[in-house]
């Protein structure tokens, strides 16, 4: 019984955690505990057990007397996102290439083939869920107290924004996506061969890549629109 209900809390939390990455949850909107704790056929305690893990990694806020919410998106958090990611990108991956091991390398490796997978199946939520999960395998590579959570955090909204400024349609993100997927394969060969200042410099363009995919979303191109209109003193 004490088995089945923690197999129960371990799929509200992997539910939760994807919802929100994918956008299936808005962020900034409101979590009905009543209703979900029905949803997923666990209790309440154990439910707000699964929201405190959640607000700890960044994927919620919980507001006193007032329950949890989804962790938002606004000027401010988007605006630290820019700041932050490229220096904790490059320290984490920098580290990874110190202190990997052999098994954490393996399952890096399983999750590229998976990331891999989706790209080519046009699966855009298993893409970002194994994007995702590739960078906090190399966070876990790190194995350092202060960056891994500030990485964790920052996956959060790195996956939120690449469903956002997702474009399936566009030439550009599709050899962004191919570009990205041969970045991770050098990231694998860096860590295995230890070389921390290489890959440091790879997280950086990595980054860079992410940032001119958002830049193709929200910077679109101008309506092709003739210079001959005639103008309206003229149509008159």
């Amino acid at each position: 019984m004490k088995d089945e209900a923690r197999a129960r809390k371990a799929r509200c939390y992997a539910d939760l955690k994807r919802k929100i990455l994918t956008m299936a949850m808005q962020p900034g909107s409101n979590i009905d505990e009543a209703l979900l704790s029905r949803s997923y056929e666990i209790s309440r305690p154990p439910f707000r057990e699964v929201l405190r893990q959640l607000a700890g990694e960044g994927y919620v806020t919980l507001v006193e007397n007032r329950g949890a919410k989804v962790s938002e998106m606004n000027h401010k958090t988007l605006r630290d996102f820019f700041v932050a990611a490229p220096m904790i990108y490059s320290a984490v991956s920098k580290l990874a290439a110190n202190n990997a091991t052999d098994l954490q390398i393996q399952k890096l490796k399983e999750t590229q083939k998976q990331f891999r997978a989706a790209i080519a199946g046009g699966d855009v939520e298993g893409r970002a869920l194994n994007n995702e999960r590739f960078h906090a395998i190399i966070g876990t590579m790190a194995d350092n107290v202060y960056l891994e959570p500030s990485l964790s955090r920052l996956l959060v909204d790195h996956a939120r924004i690449g469903m956002t400024f997702y474009q399936p349609r566009s030439p550009q993100m599709a050899e962004n996506l191919n570009v990205a997927a041969e970045q991770h394969d050098e990231f694998i060969a860096l860590i295995e061969a230890g070389d921390d200042r290489s890959i440091a410099r790879l997280a950086v363009e990595h980054w860079e890549l992410s940032r001119n995919q958002i830049e193709l979303f929200v910077t679109p191109a101008g309506l092709d629109i003739p210079l001959d209109i005639a103008s309206p003193a003229r149509q008159a």
